[in-house]
């Protein structure tokens, strides 16, 4: 399948636009005041409670954002419906139906759904802390089309606000050391380097790198952002690559053959072979590490060829505007789909709750093929 790179560029600058106008025109079509939800319940130590971990902290992009773009000057906000429509509460900031993998995983390790940290406030925040951004990357410039986000070198550095908090409340950093090491770190972080930055005709990375090039590039600064985490008392990492790119809606819509883009396929290859090897180096390199790697390739394509799962459709969004509803993706007050259990994607990038669930029980319990060299569950369960 051809993929024309300025397509691309084309359909999210005109999301970008309409999402623009319908904001003149009302802001409560696009920025909707959440709903009220129940805060966890207050927590008075950082022992878990009868979670595996004492806390779960998490990095990443608009796949596990729950919130953190809400109240920021961004394109890239999910706060309205229909997204939303199948979590208990309505729309949260999620880019989902429902719950998000990390969701998924949170309640697999026996906790609460961990806040966002725009939203979280005293003692939630000893559970953990969700800081991811939806446009966010590996690289500071990237998702800079939607304006507002929060690059992983940010995310970071509120972590380290976040650590001053409890460490102030609860006797300083050393008394707090070993919970913080106990802990699990999910980064999931690249996407957006590709779709808002690699891809982006506006951007000059496609002419100064080859795929080779830019994979190198993402890595390097990702091995010295992990390093940074692991400075700050993180020991057990959870790094997702990136899935089967090529066959989003959005990218779906570019093409004239109804097959995914191998192009931009092959062109993420090298980031998830590059992540691999850093795992091992880190591994190797930093004492009492413990990196493991999601292979969400290897889970994208083992839903899609297992009829038991109930997935008809794969090549759409449930939510979204044109060609494989994904050339503009969930507009606000959209109809989705009635069935979205059926669907792979929910809108024009991201899976629907049904997947999010799925990925998250194989990253949990999965074998090597999925989550290597061992699973969630093992890591949350080493001294």
């Amino acid at each position: 399948m051809a993929f024309h790179f300025r397509r691309l560029c084309c359909f999210q600058a005109l999301f970008v636009v309409v999402l623009h106008l319908l904001y003149r025109v009302s802001g409560q079509l696009v920025v909707v005041e959440e709903p009220s939800l129940a805060p966890p319940p207050p927590l008075v130590d950082l022992d878990g409670g009868d979670s595996i971990v004492p806390a779960l902290f998490v990095f990443g992009d608009s796949l596990i954002d729950n919130g953190n773009n809400n109240n920021i000057p961004s394109f890239a906000k999910a706060n309205y419906f229909p997204y939303g429509i199948d979590f208990n509460g309505g729309p949260t900031g999620r880019f989902c139906n429902g719950l998000t993998m990390v969701d998924g995983i949170a309640q697999l390790l026996g906790m609460p759904l961990i806040p966002a940290y725009s939203e979280a406030a005293g003692d939630q925040v000893l559970r953990g802390v969700n800081y991811a951004s939806a446009a966010a990357g590996i690289l500071p410039d990237t998702g800079g089309n939607f304006v507002g986000r929060i690059p992983f070198d940010e995310q970071i550095h509120n972590f380290e606000t976040t650590l001053d908090q409890v460490s102030s409340k609860s006797g300083g950093a050393v008394a707090i050391a070993d919970s913080v090491a106990r802990s699990l770190y999910f980064i999931g972080m690249g996407s957006n380097d590709y779709l808002n930055n690699y891809l982006m005709p506006n951007f000059p990375t496609r002419n100064q790198y080859n795929s080779q090039q830019f994979g190198d590039l993402l890595v390097q600064h990702y091995t010295n952002q992990l390093t940074r985490l692991y400075n700050l008392g993180g020991r057990k990492f959870v790094v997702a690559g990136l899935g089967r790119m090529g066959c989003i809606p959005s990218i779906l819509a570019q093409g004239n053959d109804g097959k995914c883009s191998e192009e931009v396929n092959q062109l993420v290859l090298p980031f998830n072979t590059n992540v691999k090897t850093m795992i091992s180096n880190l591994n190797q390199n930093l004492p009492d590490a413990k990196f493991i790697y999601l292979d969400i390739a290897h889970m994208y394509e083992d839903i899609i060829a297992n009829p038991a799962y109930g997935f008809t459709t794969m090549d759409k969004g449930c939510c979204g505007i044109g060609k494989n509803r994904g050339q503009i993706t969930c507009l606000p007050f959209e109809t989705p789909c009635p069935n979205r259990d059926q669907y792979l994607f929910w809108d024009a990038f991201h899976p629907t709750e049904k997947v999010n669930l799925i990925m998250a029980k194989k990253a949990f319990a999965g074998d090597r093929t999925v989550a290597f060299p061992i699973n969630i569950q093992q890591l949350a369960s080493l001294n």
